[in-house]
């Protein structure tokens, strides 16, 4: 674990909770204020695929006024796998959220989603609309992800969606093999330093905490994140007009997993939506961790 993350860790910022959800499956959920100290709102992070607490800088800073709960998806970060593997796709991770949300007394509250999670949050908010009260989506569009990835390619949607399933079925095949040496790489502020300069991630605010982020997510097996990957590309487009609570899409420019372009034409299609385009990749809130905190507390002021 980085410095940065010993030391989110040793001031209490951070607590674990096992959470079962309706399937029997123990999750491993977390909150950034297990004292229940913090003062402001209650929001429920629906997390990238395989991400952890880790990648929230801002969610983690110890003048956060925002009390957040969250959990690891199937079988990452110390979550079960459930008995039938094919429970992991979106309509799963929404009960998931369901049991998260009880266990901590969460009865409504904003979503927060980000990546694959805007799909979880808007699903959600489709077919429990009770329990929402806004959403902020982040670098995610709600639905038929697989097809917006590539943005700055500009490729068709079939063919951005046929290429990257085909890829995940290709590192479902062969990620038995390629495990032992993902979970062996050595991850530090090198690392961050390479991929912060590869277009795939721009500069971060907290280097060793980032690295923590990526060290925990090449925890989970090659085969069984891309499996997760592909049950997820089997979510269609959310019905937005249904969406009846206040809406931010928070974009970035040069987002490879999430085009920018397709989250602008989803806020157009969502009644009173606000849409920002910031300069970044798919870490956005890990490179503009303030800014992006910035817009959570400004929808927070709009929900009331």
């Amino acid at each position: 674990m980085s410095t940065s993350a010993a030391r989110v860790s040793d001031s209490g910022r951070l607590a674990f909770h096992d959470v079962l959800s309706d399937d029997g499956t123990r999750l491993r959920a977390w909150t950034n204020d297990p004292d229940g100290v913090l003062g402001g709102p209650t929001v429920v992070l629906c997390n990238g695929l395989g991400t952890s607490a880790f990648a929230w800088p801002a969610l983690l800073s110890s003048d956060c006024d925002v009390r957040v709960v969250s959990w690891n998806h199937r079988g990452t970060g110390g979550s079960e796998r459930p008995v039938d593997p094919d429970r992991v796709d979106v309509g799963a991770f929404v009960e998931d959220a369901l049991s998260v949300m009880d266990h901590f007394g969460v009865d409504r509250a904003v979503l927060m989603g980000w990546s694959a999670g805007v799909n979880t949050m808007f699903e959600l908010a489709t077919e429990h609309p009770e329990r929402v009260t806004g959403l902020f989506a982040v670098a995610g569009v709600p639905g038929d992800t697989f097809s917006t990835m590539l943005g700055p390619a500009r490729l068709p949607r079939i063919a951005a969606r046929a290429l990257t399933v085909n890829l995940s079925r290709v590192a479902k095949v062969g990620g038995r093999a390629l495990t032992p040496l993902t979970t062996r790489i050595p991850v530090g502020r090198r690392m961050i330093d390479v991929l912060s300069h590869s277009g795939f991630m721009f500069p971060v605010a907290d280097p060793e905490l980032a690295a923590a982020a990526v060290g925990e997510f090449l925890t989970t097996p090659v085969d069984w994140y891309a499996h997760l990957a592909l049950r997820t590309s089997e979510h269609p487009r959310v019905p937005l007009s249904r969406i009846r609570v206040p809406v931010t899409f928070v974009a970035a420019t040069y987002d490879v997993l999430a085009g920018a372009r397709h989250m602008r034409t989803a806020a157009e299609r969502v009644a009173g939506a606000e849409y920002v385009e910031l300069r970044g990749s798919h870490f956005i809130q890990m490179e503009q961790p303030e800014r992006v905190h910035e817009l959570l507390l400004a929808l927070l002021d709009r929900v009331g």
